[in-house]
């Protein structure tokens, strides 16, 4: 037996309790991981409160990352001690995830554990960081560089926002961020931040084109501010679209696009082939300042999970949360 969050769906309603399960409850896989930390994204979040669809069967274990050591390994690619990390596949919706002592995956979804990181860190980066570096992966690869002008970078104060941030200023970008707490803004200024602006800016109904201020944007909210920001772009910049935080609806025109030539990137964390994963870890543990991680995490027991993922959809967390499955 080991402790687990688990999501149940039944007559009596809607739950989420921490439990003692064995491993008949997890899903099939060919590996087995010893789990060290997880931690709550905002898709965990809505898992855990059942405040969206998110759960594809029931029960189910959440946690969409998880880092830890295998076990037990039928899979050719790992063996019984090797540190992974895994993030997306749809762990933690349609298959049992990390927020558990214990996980049974398949191989063909686990990454190794970069030397440069402890499972904390790792987790401490999780999802979030790891979708920030797709994101610039993907400004890079159309050309973005720091001398075209200032990136934006929306939702700044959350997890994938804050390792944008900082990760974008060790590369040299200056970095406006765009944030709805004021109060954060020297947090976000520690991380790298040369401006700060009020989500208020960013949120209602804008122009089809306005002044062009940006050669590069992550985006982490969509709706009216995808939109405002598409249509602040500079000529043949480009706009990378990672979240839905403000809504997913996209209210803007063709003018951006067929008048500055801007690209709109989305980009998909969860399904990422191998070797694109294999990359952003790669150049997460070039670029990434650690110690910065311990400006943007907090780090909490399995048993505060629940109550937390409330405070994360009520826009109260800060940066990353990390949870220590075995406490």
């Amino acid at each position: 037996m080991f402790k687990a969050i688990l999501i149940e769906k039944d007559e009596s309603g809607y739950r989420a309790t921490l439990r003692d399960i064995d491993e008949g409850i997890l899903s099939q896989g060919d590996v087995t991981v010893q789990v060290e930390r997880s931690t709550l994204n905002y898709k965990d979040g809505l898992a855990i409160t059942g405040k969206a669809p998110i759960v594809k069967r029931f029960p189910m274990v959440p946690g969409i990352d998880l880092s830890g050591t295998v076990i037990k390994s039928q899979h050719p690619r790992w063996q019984s001690g090797d540190r992974v990390v895994l993030n997306g596949w749809g762990v933690g919706e349609a298959h049992t995830g990390g927020l558990a002592q214990r996980a049974r995956l398949s191989g063909d979804w686990l990454v190794p554990l970069p030397d440069a990181f402890t499972p904390a860190q790792a987790m401490a980066i999780g999802t979030a960081g790891y979708t920030a570096m797709l994101c610039v992966l993907a400004l890079e690869r159309h050309g973005v560089k720091p001398i075209d002008g200032p990136v934006v970078v929306t939702g700044a104060a959350g997890g994938v926002g804050s390792v944008a941030v900082t990760l974008l200023s060790r590369l040299g970008y200056a970095v406006a961020a765009v944030t709805g707490r004021p109060q954060e803004a020297d947090y976000l200024k520690q991380l790298g931040a040369k401006e700060i602006l009020a989500r208020t800016d960013f949120s209602a109904q804008g122009k089809p084109l306005e002044a062009e201020r940006w050669a590069g944007a992550v985006d982490t909210v969509g709706s009216h501010t995808l939109a405002n920001i598409c249509a602040q772009m500079k000529y043949r910049g480009t706009v990378t679209a990672c979240g839905l935080a403000g809504g997913r609806d996209f209210p803007a025109t063709v003018a951006p696009f067929i008048l500055r030539g801007v690209t709109l990137v989305g980009i998909d964390s969860v399904m990422c082939p191998l070797p694109e994963r294999l990359l952003a870890w790669q150049r997460l543990a070039r670029d990434l300042d650690v110690t910065q991680l311990a400006l943007m995490t907090r780090e909490i027991g399995l048993g505060e999970a629940i109550a937390t993922a409330s405070e994360l959809l009520a826009g109260q967390v800060r940066g990353r949360v990390v949870v220590d499955v075995n406490r």
